[in-house]
């Protein structure tokens, strides 16, 4: 196991003459200090996702006020997902066609919190998802009423109504858009990387793919070009096992799906996709190297999603995760005990403890922190579903740069 390790080892011994203020033991981000420079890795869960057993200390470097935020955006993105899925449930009057981010929070929320979110557009970082995009979307900093409002088709959503889910964008936070079809959005986002370098700017590019993207040309080509040209460009590739309903060893022949980036010679970091931290620690190094000019970075990031691929199939009202039999699966489904069993290391449950662990909140305000996320997204939900819906003849507009489609009915 990557947290195996002899007591009577030199990172040890280096951990017991670290220099301290007078009448104070060691801290928690003194040990991952030492633990970053030796190369130890850490974890607070007697399980870990596999990953490349080490992790650096510069989550350990944020201020409590940044720590804290990355628990509040854990939290926005896991009761977002939780509540869309009840209504999608239980409200007949929700028209959401919905793919889940829970279970992934802490990848979104540790990559987003390393890029440059604020600012004019020529100057901040920029994201490209999915068609599981919700996660990546909150934790840029795109606004929760209107993605709720764009989800519903609504017309004062985030893009109209007209993209809904699997094509949300809002450029003014540099999230470019989500992608309903796997593969072309790393051909984008390295787009973006180049012109970025063409014109001198220090942004930084991000794709986020699925393990389901390794099979696609564009992950190849992108990868190629990308290392020729040294773009500021980071793939964080997201491997919670399934692509839709078939284990990804169907489609690839690694298990580390970051060994076929190497074979491009670009550094590859696996990381515990479960723990904010090491996922924060990674990108943060990503970004430094795209800004300093040193090319692109891949992130393997192991996690796991809590629903099925898309819609709540399995679920129930009020439970977090959906468990047995997939109507909609179409190779295979997964076992309920693999579910459960990956549910056991929770990225809410383990930023929580690390915070806790660091003394950067205590379970009181931890509980408080959730209590007031939930009346957010309430509030959210309430907003969007009170909006108006669009009109079927909208359907016809944008079509053509200047000028409208004239409606008409067929039959």
């Amino acid at each position: 196991m990557p947290n195996s390790r002899d007591d009577s080892t030199p990172e040890v011994e280096a951990l017991d003459r670290v220099d301290t203020p007078e009448g104070a033991g060691p801290t928690r981000r003194g040990f991952l200090r030492i633990a970053g420079l030796a190369g130890v890795a850490a974890s607070l869960a007697p399980q870990i996702a596999r990953a490349n057993g080490r992790i650096g200390y510069h989550a350990a470097d944020l201020s409590d006020e940044r720590l804290t935020d990355l628990y509040r955006m854990i939290l926005r993105i896991r009761w977002h997902e939780r509540t869309m899925a009840d209504k999608m449930l239980s409200d007949p009057d929700y028209r959401g066609y919905n793919h889940f981010y829970a279970g992934q929070e802490a990848v979104a929320t540790g990559v987003c919190a390393a890029l440059r979110n604020d600012g004019p557009f020529d100057q901040i970082d920029v994201v490209y998802s999915t068609h599981r995009p919700s996660g990546h979307a909150l934790a840029k900093g795109v606004d929760m009423r209107a993605m709720c409002a764009e989800n519903d088709f609504r017309a004062t959503g985030l893009n109209n109504g007209y993209g809904a889910e699997m094509h949300l964008s809002d450029p003014s936070v540099g999230f470019i858009g989500a992608d309903g079809m796997v593969g072309p959005g790393p051909v984008l986002a390295q787009g973006s990387a180049f012109s970025f370098r063409a014109r001198g700017s220090d942004q930084v590019s991000v794709v986020f793919g699925g393990d389901g993207t390794y099979a696609t040309p564009h992950f190849h080509s992108t990868l190629n070009n990308a290392k020729l040209l040294d773009l500021p460009f980071i793939y964080v590739l997201e491997n919670n096992l399934y692509h839709q309903y078939a284990h990804y060893s169907y489609s690839s022949p690694h298990y580390d799906i970051a060994d076929a980036a190497r074979a491009y010679g670009i550094p590859a970091e696996v990381v515990d996709g479960q723990d904010v931290m090491q996922v924060y620690n990674a990108a943060y190094e990503a970004v430094e190297r795209a800004r300093a000019g040193e090319g692109p970075t891949f992130i393997e990031a192991k996690t796991y999603r809590y629903y099925n691929h898309w819609g709540a199939p399995g679920a129930e009202v009020g439970q977090l995760g959906a468990f047995g039999y997939d109507p909609l699966a179409i190779s295979s489904f997964r076992p309920e005990r693999e579910v459960r069993n990956w549910m056991q290391r929770d990225p809410v449950d383990i930023c929580r403890a690390t915070l806790v662990d660091w003394g950067v909140l205590n379970a009181e305000q931890a509980a408080q922190i959730e209590e007031d996320i939930r009346a957010e997204v309430d509030e959210a939900f309430a907003w969007a579903m009170e909006q108006p819906l669009c009109n079927p003849e909208d359907g016809v507009k944008n079509v053509f740069a200047t000028g409208e489609v004239p409606a008409r009915q067929f039959g």
